[in-house]
């Protein structure tokens, strides 16, 4: 009996991991994924354009088993304790996965898939709910960046280096300080922080706009006296840092 293209594919995608993760440099054959199926070159390419769609479909099976994970974490009442706890949660889905993990964020030409994006949007979730609990110091997307480049800089390190002896040390050093760079932390954050955390409060409170007693023009007039303060707040640093 014939398969369907869906079968097909998913054959395809369970062969071509299996070879990423046996191959020393990370890399496959679609000839050797095709002979494992039994099938010939030209129905992969038909199912998935060419190898570079076939590595964009292999690193999205990453981004929809990272986000099942995600999905079975505890959620609680304190979004920066789920922060916490989701970046020791990235490094052990890294260590668990790490061919598919370097195929989703380690630079690759041309690559499309959208595994990286799918991560940024969950992490962003849970900034959200830190802003809209006035815990965050900065903006939610520049949070994400933060976290994100720090999370993956480390889980990638770690594979290029080997190292086991003091990968756990570091790591929480580096959570805790760039947890401490977007997060209001108690128990004595300065007047200026408290206000940039009021200010990401209310914004993210504006763009979730679940039963806003605001008028759609009184919140785009509130998101320009906000944008506003935060530019007053900026050149307020600057002018402090210069005089010091």
């Amino acid at each position: 009996m014939a398969r369907s293209d869906e079968a097909l594919r998913s054959a395809l995608l369970r062969a071509a991991e299996e070879q990423l993760v046996a191959a020393p440099d990370g890399d496959i054959a679609t000839r050797a994924v095709c002979e494992a199926v039994g099938v010939t070159q030209p129905v992969l390419y038909r199912v998935f354009g060419d190898k570079r769609g076939l590595l964009d479909a292999l690193a999205d099976v990453g981004l929809e088993r990272y986000a099942a994970r995600k999905a079975e974490l505890e959620v609680s009442d304190d979004p920066s304790a789920d922060l916490r706890r989701g970046w020791d949660d990235h490094l052990a889905f890294a260590r668990e996965h790490a061919a598919l993990y370097r195929l989703m964020f380690a630079p690759r030409p041309w690559a499309s898939s959208s595994a990286r994006d799918g991560v940024t949007a969950l992490l962003e979730r849970t900034l959200t709910r830190c802003a809209a609990a006035g815990m965050l110091r900065v903006d939610v997307r520049v949070a994400a960046t933060m976290l994100l480049a720090a999370n993956v800089g480390l889980a990638l390190d770690g594979m290029s280096a080997n190292r086991q002896d003091d990968s756990d040390e570091v790591a929480d050093a580096l959570r805790d300080a760039v947890l401490g760079a977007v997060l209001v932390q108690p128990p004595s954050p300065g007047r200026g922080d408290v206000d940039a955390a009021s200010r990401h409060q209310l914004r993210a409170r504006l763009e979730a706009g679940r039963s806003s007693p605001l008028l759609p023009e009184e919140s785009a007039l509130m998101r320009v006296w906000l944008d506003r303060l935060d530019h007053h707040a900026d050149h307020a640093d600057h002018d402090q840092d210069g005089s010091e």
